[in-house]
């Protein structure tokens, strides 16, 4: 259990865990999230100040940070500029960098949970799904890890030997987000909903740029659907490279990023895992090295007030939404009175006319040409002071 009171640093030395925990059904992941942040004194993890242990209850006291990348890429008026960005990209990546070099993988990288100082230093937290991995052989490890939004195809179609080009597909995600302020996969839950999202913008995969596809666990159960045209009767491997999804990454894309940054993107997403760039040689790209703006670290972080967290961002993001649904319902309230109104001096027009027409024979007007409708912007005149009244905005 985290206290409510800060982020992340450095337990004191010498606390045996295992002395502290006598007790049954203690979550194996906080175990290990307790012994990895022991273990990983860096800049740019954060910080575990204190661990306490009282009536059955494990209480995590982090170094206080004051935002996390959800809320900086959704604050209402703070916004980042592209020097900002280069700067927290180059941070995420060298924290990466050296969370791979000591042989962890985070699994779980996402906006959330990139924390922000004041100053703008970027540290990662939340390493319950995180773990040691084996460098010099393959292991098995679970799939079901990583907030699927952020989750790599591989993982998506059931591999359980992979490493830390796990961390690189998600981190990627994270990058682009800065730019477009939203996921660039938003699924809906499912495996099989958010490898479409992905199909959708980087096109279907071939054979050709991911030989080991075939050799999934579950391709053969989530693998696209043969489109009208398409031949699904050969058992040879090389019908699976027809294209069901055409690649539009660039396409969507190359307005929001520079040229250098959509080169090191491009690299990141790529199918085959063993391809995708390591943190050290991302680190070396031309996007951090040379391409102008250099990067900034984003130091105006100290005047904006309040915390922003997720929690703050989504809570702003709901009552934006309200407010929304609010302002559009007083307005559709409003176009239906003015129908409303419009409807009834026509009407009120024709019966007039037709009475006139009927009481001819003993008026002077029964040639007179009926009354004109009313201008435009007059109809409400005719609602009998009923118009809509502006719903209320609290």
């Amino acid at each position: 259990m985290r206290s409510e009171g800060g982020r992340a640093g450095d337990c004191g030395g010498g606390f045996d865990l295992k002395a502290k925990l006598n007790f049954d059904g203690f979550p194996i992941t906080a175990v290990r999230e307790i012994k990895l942040l022991q273990n990983l004194r860096h800049q740019h993890v954060v910080a575990l100040q204190e661990v306490m242990v009282e009536k059955n209850e494990c209480f995590m006291v982090f170094e206080y940070m004051a935002h996390d990348l959800t809320g900086l890429i959704n604050h209402p008026t703070f916004k980042l500029n592209a020097a900002h960005k280069k700067d927290l990209g180059r941070q995420m990546f060298e924290g990466l960098e050296f969370l791979h070099r000591r042989g962890v993988m985070h699994r779980d990288i996402k906006a959330a949970n990139l924390l922000i100082s004041a100053d703008g230093q970027l540290k990662y937290a939340d390493f319950g799904l995180a773990r040691f991995y084996a460098k010099s052989r393959k292991q098995d490890y679970t799939n079901r890890v990583i907030t699927i939004w952020y989750r790599p195809p591989e993982l998506l179609l059931g591999e359980t030997q992979y490493g830390p080009a796990v961390d690189i597909w998600s981190a990627a995600c994270v990058f682009m987000e800065m730019f477009t302020r939203k996921a660039i996969f938003p699924g809906e839950g499912g495996e099989l909903s958010q490898l479409e999202k992905i199909y959708n913008v980087l096109g279907t995969p071939t054979t050709k740029e991911w030989p080991g596809i075939v050799e999934l666990p579950w391709y053969e159960l989530m693998h696209p659907a043969v489109t009208a045209g398409s031949s699904s009767s050969s058992k040879d491997k090389q019908d699976k490279d027809v294209r069901f999804g055409q690649r539009v990454f660039e396409t969507n894309y190359s307005s929001l990023l520079s040229p250098a940054a959509l080169d090191l993107v491009t690299q990141i997403f790529s199918y085959d895992h063993t391809a995708r760039p390591d943190a050290a040689r991302i680190l070396e790209h031309e996007y951090f090295v040379s391409e102008e703006p250099a990067p900034r670290q984003p130091y105006e972080l100290a005047e904006v007030a309040g915390e922003w967290h997720e929690y703050e961002s989504k809570a702003h993001r709901r009552e934006h939404d309200r407010k929304e649904k609010e302002r559009k319902r007083d307005e559709y309230a409003k176009e239906r009175e003015k129908r409303k109104a419009k409807e009834a001096g026509l009407d009120g027009g024709k019966e007039g006319s037709k009475k006139m027409k009927s009481d001819g024979a003993n008026s002077a007007r029964i040639d007179e040409a009926p009354a004109a409708p009313l201008p435009v912007g007059e109809e409400d005149d005719l609602s009998d002071g009923e118009g809509s009244a502006r719903m209320s905005m609290s």
